[in-house]
């Protein structure tokens, strides 16, 4: 794929997903900004790829910090000269899963802080830069929450429904100035955050790969794959599009 020395910032890199995405990037020889706010598991995703002859920096940020992605951004540009792509992924699921009647004022707002708030600002940050540049890529993480409906899930599915119709909008703005703009939107892959619900709720397990046809979860490579190549230069004519990947669950 080619995104050979392409410069990527990849945010919540430090585990999942996100992780995979970024040690992917390097994998194709891009130069990878592995940005999260847990600094530990940001330097585990560091080392790794540097054991395996890849370019990485690190860059710790909060997405729901306004002036954390902009400091991202600008020290990257100063170590690099520019921002190639933007995927923003760091992303969280609430503590309780339960009813909307039900849901706590604290899910809520913190995962609308981060999965559409913090997207928000690396997009908006990221364009700025792409603008002066002339040609940018932004990929948005969004989910198969962002598609259909998810029950007991109310701020998640606001959120990751938000990334799709902010992903069309940019896409649509930007179409004329060399920046594209999609999502992939992830069904049930193994991460952090489905470890996190099975955890609490172990019967779940079961009844998600009832409902996914190739009864499995999805792996963070197969969606660090997909990242990539929405991102190289093979797909220069895709934009504004969301790309699923679910195992079938959406049929």
């Amino acid at each position: 794929m080619q995104v050979k020395d392409k410069v990527v910032i990849v945010t919540g890199a430090g585990s999942g997903i996100g992780a995979a995405i970024a040690k992917h990037f390097a994998k194709h020889n891009a130069k990878v900004i592995v940005s999260d706010y847990n600094a530990e598991k940001a330097r585990n995703t560091i080392n790794e790829i540097k054991a395996n002859q890849g370019e990485a920096t690190l860059i710790l940020a909060d997405v729901t910090k306004y002036e954390d992605i902009e400091n991202l951004i600008s020290k990257t540009v100063s170590v690099y000269g520019r921002l190639d792509i933007m995927v923003n992924n760091a992303g969280v699921g609430p503590k309780n899963v339960v009813r909307t009647a039900d849901y706590t004022l604290e899910d809520w707002h913190n995962v609308i802080a981060v999965n559409q708030t913090g997207v928000f600002y690396g997009m908006q940050l990221a364009l700025k830069q792409m603008l002066l540049q002339g040609e940018g890529n932004i990929v948005n993480i969004a989910s198969l929450a962002g598609l259909k409906a998810s029950r007991n899930n109310i701020s998640y599915s606001a959120s990751k429904f938000a990334v799709v119709g902010m992903t069309k909008s940019a896409a649509l703005e930007y179409a004329t100035k060399n920046i594209r703009v999609n999502a992939i939107c992830p069904g049930y892959t193994e991460s952090p955050l489905l470890d996190k619900l099975l955890a609490t709720h172990s019967e779940m397990d079961q009844r998600l790969k009832s409902v996914i046809p190739m009864k499995r979860y999805g792996y963070p490579d197969e969606i660090a794959e997909a990242v990539v190549w929405i991102a190289s230069d093979t797909t220069k004519f895709i934009t504004g599009q969301t790309i699923t990947l679910d195992g079938g669950t959406s049929l």
